[in-house]
């Protein structure tokens, strides 16, 4: 692994097909897209789950209103087991596998490579991690699991 690559994995209390179902449904996606302290509204998020399709979102910071815009292009979308993108302002690419472990379980596999140098900082991947944590939780909702 080269040392711009990241990894990533979790395992949530969820059925495959709903992980992956709110990785690319905008409804879902408002809920728990970005690190804790950041908003994404439901009309900046867009997303065309097809190869050469746009996913694009703005998380809003909640305590200053700035905000961070994300453009990137599908280059994998193999529902549910496979998603893949590249941002077109960084160059970096995800790639997220979904792996079933019985009905109500999935492990998701995020790599990133091209990682830009400010999101290798230890604080960047503290603050990403985050955002797991929130899906986490919204995952939780969808399903009645007890947190």
């Amino acid at each position: 692994m080269n040392e711009n690559t990241l990894c990533f994995t979790r395992t949530f209390d969820a059925p495959r097909q709903l992980v992956f179902n709110c990785m690319i449904d905008p409804e879902h996606l408002t809920h728990f897209w970005g690190p804790i302290g950041v908003t994404t509204p439901l009309d900046s998020i867009t997303v065309d789950a097809r190869v050469g399709g746009v996913f694009t979102t703005v998380m809003v910071n909640d305590a200053d209103g700035s905000t961070y815009p994300t453009s990137a292009k599908y280059l994998e979308v193999n529902p549910p087991e496979r998603l893949s993108w590249i941002e077109d302002h960084s160059g970096m690419t995800v790639t997220i596998t979904f792996t079933e472990l019985g009905t109500d379980r999935t492990q998701v596999e995020i790599e990133q490579t091209n990682v830009p140098a400010p999101m290798m900082d230890p604080a960047a991947q503290a603050g990403f991690l985050t955002s797991l944590d929130r899906f986490d939780t919204y995952l939780a909702q969808q399903t009645g699991v007890n947190r």
